[in-house]
């Protein structure tokens, strides 16, 4: 399988969708906390697509299923069929990298680890930690992480992966963080190019800079997480997405668009 992929040019800046945390199940008659998740990611690619269509990526940042199983990914693949835009998927901790990899990776869907898009490369990394909920980031993530941002110093660099790499306050979600940030962070802050890390995990917006580092996690496309709670609270929040657009210049707008 190919780790990277180098798109065409169509216009300035790089256009890119994050949905994340999908959770599909199985069973069409199971619910997350009452939500119908395949249901709420229809509804959500259906805003998306009436206020920020079409963009040049859609990234999606894992828990793509809620238990990995063959059929579970088989009904995600089924509500991504008719999207015509370039999907690149990452796992979360409750995928199985290889179950998702075996069924997602075919035409427009990909699994792939680096994107190369005008002035911008984007470096999607692996934290899945088998067993637990919590995340950590191997040895040969780190290498690649730093060569890939070694092989291209006159690029911009966005950082994708699941498990935030920065506490969030919220002290039950913080327990199962990526338990190795200080490892991400040595190696992308010797690079004055890398303007972003991007998660999801959280079911939450949030946003922090870390020098010169936007910091962004992003909403679910189902249940949503109360901020700053130390334990599982539903906040009231309705599901959605979170839009960027990386300039040729380095500068990311960003924004979250939420169901009504």
């Amino acid at each position: 399988m190919k780790s990277n992929s180098i798109l065409s040019t169509r216009e300035s800046g790089v256009k890119i969708l994050q949905l994340t945390d999908t959770h599909i199940f199985e069973d069409p008659e199971q619910r997350l906390d009452g939500v119908d998740t395949l249901e709420s990611l229809n509804r959500v690619i259906a805003l998306a697509r009436r206020h920020h269509w079409p963009p040049d990526i859609l990234l999606m940042t894992g828990d793509l299923v809620h238990e990995s199983i063959t059929d579970a990914y088989v009904r995600l693949l089924g509500a991504l069929d008719n999207i015509e835009v370039p999907i690149y998927c990452i796992p979360g901790n409750h995928d199985d990298p290889m179950l998702m990899q075996k069924i997602l990776c075919c035409d427009k869907i990909s699994c792939i680890k680096q994107i190369i898009f005008r002035n911008w490369q984007l470096i999607l990394l692996n934290t899945h930690l088998p067993n637990t909920h919590g995340g950590r980031l191997a040895e040969s993530e780190q290498e690649f992480l730093d060569s890939c941002l070694k092989a291209h110093r006159e690029k911009y660099a966005m950082i994708c992966l699941h498990h935030p790499p920065v506490s969030i306050d919220s002290p039950w979600m913080d327990a199962m963080a990526l338990q190795n940030p200080d490892d991400l962070f040595s190696i992308v802050e010797q690079y004055d190019r890398v303007k972003s890390v991007i998660w999801g995990h959280i079911h939450q917006c949030f946003e922090r800079q870390r020098g010169g580092i936007r910091l962004f996690g992003s909403p679910s496309t189902c249940v949503q997480f109360k901020p700053k709670a130390d334990r599982y609270i539903r906040d009231d929040l309705e599901a959605g997405y979170r839009w960027l657009v990386l300039h040729d210049d380095g500068r990311i707008d960003t924004g979250i668009n939420r169901l009504v």
